[in-house]
């Protein structure tokens, strides 16, 4: 395809040599000067003295060469000429106005031949700053028209009519790539409904939706920190049934020096929209229960344990003992908060929970008055295969920690649990609950003074091995994206506002509670993968596949909260719940939990791990295994317990 002539030229001519940006800002106010004497003279020149005129132009170029040289007026590119010029060209005129009255005052005493006066001068710096103004902004549409000649003008909406908006309509205006036609904002209040916007028109979202059949819309960027999350997937699912192609203008952080460039435009992630409004938690209680105390965080390389130590600092804590089997990761986060330049003394501890002489020599060292155990294999088929490892980290491992956590007096021990462990079908579910089976025994002893708290969610978002990341993976690679059954549903949260609940749970339990997050509402994965699909710009079973692979061994379809029996009471916070749940006491499952252990030390063959899950099952009688070889376990086991019930 030939390009324009005139296309082509403004692309090899990129920018004005600064020497005739000067010679035009001398020329144009040699012409301000001249209209400004025209004026004065109603405008006839009968009657000038053409001396006196001439010694002006020749003082004017004097004074506006040195002028201009100091203050480098020239100096910017001129398709490019923003505020900053528009204020730069402005102190020129006022100084060069200022020379010109100083001057005209000493003429006047002795008697020298210039054409000057206060009406002169005022009418020349006036018209000098709209020429030297106008011109440059000429010449920037020209740039702007030229490049884009004959391309496809692109029509965005934005989102936010407030400062960002602006900011964004401004990167987008002014961004030499783009060719765009911003045809509206949208925004929520209505006050500034049916105003206009630096000439743009503000609308509802109920108006967009009108205009949007009406014409081809290209583009939707939110330009608002504070959108509700309601709002913002109404805006995307509208969009994307539309193939309209959403982005999101990057935090403040992100910005450099109060700007961001076009580049910067995110597309919407699919964590933007799982997201729900922000946690508010009560700070100050926090504050005065972590401040100058000592704070055990166990798994504080992963997801949870990561962020629970970064939300912890904030409360000055004396000191963050971070405890983790994983060196690398652990060390990860040891230089993250180097380069933070953190000032709470965050140590790390490399040791795994089940070496129980190393985690006493922990607590023996540093004795923590505050334990928060996020340490856990999580990952459903893997603890299905390695059951003796999944209870030996998660069951022996919690049961080592909280014997510490009481040896060694410390306050408060905030277990991180999981929705799996309601009704569970699967080892590692399973292996949770009997963790917080043990928490709760020792929570009944009256002679402990340890508060034990458990507090239970669902996915994380983000989280090492989540599922959306292994769609993005996917997405990146060309597909297909494989989920386990066209109705699985799971919970979701993100990591912070989970690590937020965990502090707040923790500093409000007097001990033995079980406390439950609101997750909100459970999310079809299937529905999940069509809209990553959709936020990529592709159509789902069209550029991209999805196949269904089937339930993995102990995968249910859906995930709870609470279990059939149990109810729940309010707390204060409306997104914290407690889980009303059968009491244990610790003589009566200690002897079973010392079965436990002697199983997993002598499980090496795949029939010592059917006994150890068997134990499992017995301690854990609402754990029935799905799509498991476990499943064989069952039946006679259910066999057995009718027996011993007199059941029939």
């Amino acid at each position: 395809m030939i390009q324009p002539k005139t296309n082509v030229m403004f692309k090899n001519f990129t920018i004005v040599p600064r020497w005739i940006i000067f010679l035009l800002d001398i020329g144009g106010t040699l012409f301000s000067l001249f209209l400004a004497i025209a004026i004065k003279q109603n405008l006839t020149l009968i009657g000038l003295s053409w001396e006196a005129v001439f010694n002006t132009f020749v003082l004017v170029t004097i004074i506006n060469t040195l002028v201009f040289t100091s203050i480098k007026t020239y100096s910017g590119i001129v398709r490019y000429t923003g505020i900053q010029d528009a204020f730069r060209i402005s102190i020129s005129i006022i100084a060069s106005a200022g020379f010109l009255f100083v001057v005209n005052s000493i003429s006047n005493r002795y008697s020298q031949e210039f054409t000057l006066g206060s009406v002169v001068v005022i009418v020349y710096a006036g018209f000098s700053f709209l020429i030297l103004v106008s011109y440059r902004v000429l010449v920037k549409f020209l740039f702007a028209y030229a490049k884009n000649y004959k391309m496809k003008k692109k029509s965005v909406v934005i989102f936010g009519a407030a400062d960002t908006g602006v900011a964004t309509q401004r990167v987008l205006e002014n961004h030499g790539g783009n060719n765009i036609h911003i045809v509206a904002f949208i925004d929520d209040d209505k006050k500034k409904s049916n105003k206009n916007l630096n000439g743009i028109p503000v609308i509802r979202f109920e108006e967009f939706v009108k205009i949007a059949t009406l014409q081809p819309i290209d583009e939707l960027v939110i330009a608002s920190f504070t959108i509700p999350t309601k709002r913002k997937n109404e805006l995307v699912d509208f969009c994307l049934d539309h193939d309209i192609k959403v982005l999101s203008v990057p935090p403040y952080s992100k910005w450099a020096e109060g700007k961001f460039n076009s580049n910067q435009l995110q597309t919407t992630k699919i964590e933007d929209l799982l997201e729900r409004d922000p946690i508010v938690i009560n700070n100050n209680q926090i504050r005065s229960q972590i401040k100058g105390k000592r704070v055990l965080v166990t798994g504080a390389a992963g997801s949870i344990g990561s962020e629970i130590v970064r939300q912890l600092i904030p409360y000055a804590p004396e000191m963050i003992i971070m405890c983790d089997q994983a060196e690398t990761p652990l060390h990860n986060i040891e230089l993250e908060l180097q380069e933070r330049g953190t000032r709470v003394n965050c140590i790390s501890f490399l040791a795994d929970i089940t070496n129980e002489k190393r985690i006493e020599g922990l607590f023996e060292s540093f004795k923590p008055h505050y334990v928060y155990h996020a340490a856990a294999y999580k990952h459903v088929p893997m603890m299905e295969l390695c059951p003796t490892e999944a209870v030996r980290n998660n069951v022996i491992g919690t049961k080592i920690v909280s014997d510490l956590a009481v040896k060694y007096n410390a306050e408060r021990f905030v277990m991180i649990s999981t929705d799996k462990a309601v009704n569970p079908t699967n080892v590692m579910g399973a292996s949770k609950r009997m963790a917080e089976i043990y928490v709760q025994g020792l929570s009944s002893e009256k002679n402990i003074a340890t508060k034990f708290i458990t507090t239970r969610f669902g996915n994380v978002l983000g989280s090492n091995g989540s599922v959306i990341n292994r769609f993005k993976e996917q997405i990146e690679k060309g597909g297909p994206l494989t989920v386990t059954h066209p109705n699985i549903t799971r919970y979701f949260m993100t990591i912070p506002e989970a690590c937020q609940l965990v502090l707040e749970a923790g500093s409000m339990g007097n001990g033995g509670e079980i406390f439950v997050f609101d997750m909100g509402q459970p999310v079809a994965i299937a529905d999940l993968a069509k809209k990553m699909i959709r936020l990529y710009g592709m159509i789902p079973n069209i550029d991209i596949n999805i196949t269904y692979s089937g339930l993995r061994p102990g995968e249910k379809l859906y995930e709870e909260l609470l279990n059939d029996a149990e109810n729940t009471l309010a707390t204060y916070h409306d997104k914290i719940l407690i889980a009303k749940v059968r009491e244990v006491e610790l003589t009566s499952i200690n002897e079973s939990f010392n079965d436990l252990r002697l199983l997993v030390t002598s499980a090496s063959k795949v029939s010592n791990e059917m006994e150890l899950v068997g134990k499992m099952k017995e301690l854990v009688p609402e754990f029935i295994s799905n799509n498991s070889i476990f499943e064989r376990l069952d039946p006679s086991l259910q066999t057995k317990i009718l027996d011993m019930t007199g059941g029939g």
